[in-house]
């Protein structure tokens, strides 16, 4: 749960336990920014909002919650009794918006269990429609409807974003002469590797063959492209110290950053960074990971 008031959150506390007994364990962070990180850890079935926080108002909280945790069911506890916020949250992704003052418990436990069904069933489709099914990662499809969101927030916040255009080497040496099925693994591998590297809000995708892009949110231009390409190169030279490999994982980077205060379309960024990739991707024995 998400709400700033303790007199709100002890009362949903309460009033869960004498219905549900323990059924239910409530966690409440008072700040968007303290939700976001206990989010982070996992362990979260359901998040009950609050809009109105000391470092978020309005829909900007429920935007910012949603881009976070895309796959966790959210229901919002709201006093702002305003219809068109209601149906906009819903339509966004909302499971249930609940003015305070209106709500009951037998309600709200309803719309706790609902909220999760429904979000397994959405998680299922979207398993069809939008995940890889090799790697377990968005696919192109999924991709270009996170980013257009994620895109949205940041006009909105002001955060910039780093595209990350990332090519795997070699491929074509491990499917000739290993076959198909070591290409698939070291695709697998690949995109382990990304997992590690990067945050679980953060996207991650497969957008065809041997070429994956990450979107970084809520970063500063400054020096951070060189911190990501980093930890990235640290993380696969880890990868490749592991012993019995029959070959190494090498990947060419093109990093491009989002400024909200100059905006362009997403396909610009994308271009962009798949250009600088090809330019470090000239040279792989100098410049590739």
């Amino acid at each position: 749960m998400i709400e700033d008031s303790p007199d709100a959150a002890r009362l949903v506390r309460e009033e869960l336990k004498d219905a549900q007994g323990d059924k239910f364990e409530l966690a409440c962070e008072g700040r968007l920014s303290e939700g976001l990180e206990r989010i982070e850890k996992g362990n979260i079935d359901v998040i009950l909002l609050d809009l109105s926080l000391p470092d978020s108002q309005g829909y900007d909280t429920f935007a910012q919650v949603h881009l976070h945790t895309p796959n966790i069911p959210i229901v919002v506890l709201s006093g702002d009794n305003n219809e068109s916020l209601a149906v906009k949250t819903v339509q966004a992704g909302a499971q249930d918006y609940l003015i305070k003052g209106e709500w009951s418990i037998g309600r709200t436990v309803r719309s706790i269990y609902y909220a999760i069904e429904r979000q397994r069933t959405m998680d299922a489709l979207r398993s069809v429609l939008f995940v890889d099914k090799l790697t377990g990662l968005r696919n192109r499809g999924g991709l270009f409807i996170l980013a257009e969101q994620q895109m949205n927030i940041a006009n909105r916040t002001k955060s910039g974003l780093f595209v990350i255009f990332v090519d795997l080497n070699d491929m074509k040496m491990i499917n000739d002469t290993m076959g198909h099925q070591e290409g698939d693994h070291a695709l697998i591998e690949a995109a382990s590797i990304f997992k590690e590297t990067f945050r679980t809000s953060d996207i991650i995708a497969r957008i065809g063959g041997d070429e994956f892009v990450i979107i970084s949110i809520e970063t500063h231009k400054g020096r951070a492209a060189d911190i990501i390409e980093a930890r990235l190169r640290e993380n696969i030279r880890i990868h490749n110290a592991e012993r019995s490999r029959r070959y190494k994982l090498s990947m060419s980077v093109g990093i491009s950053y989002y400024d909200p205060e100059n905006p362009v379309s997403f396909n610009e960024l994308l271009s962009s960074a798949d250009k600088k990739m090809y330019e470090q991707k000239r040279d792989v024995n100098e410049s590739s990971l």
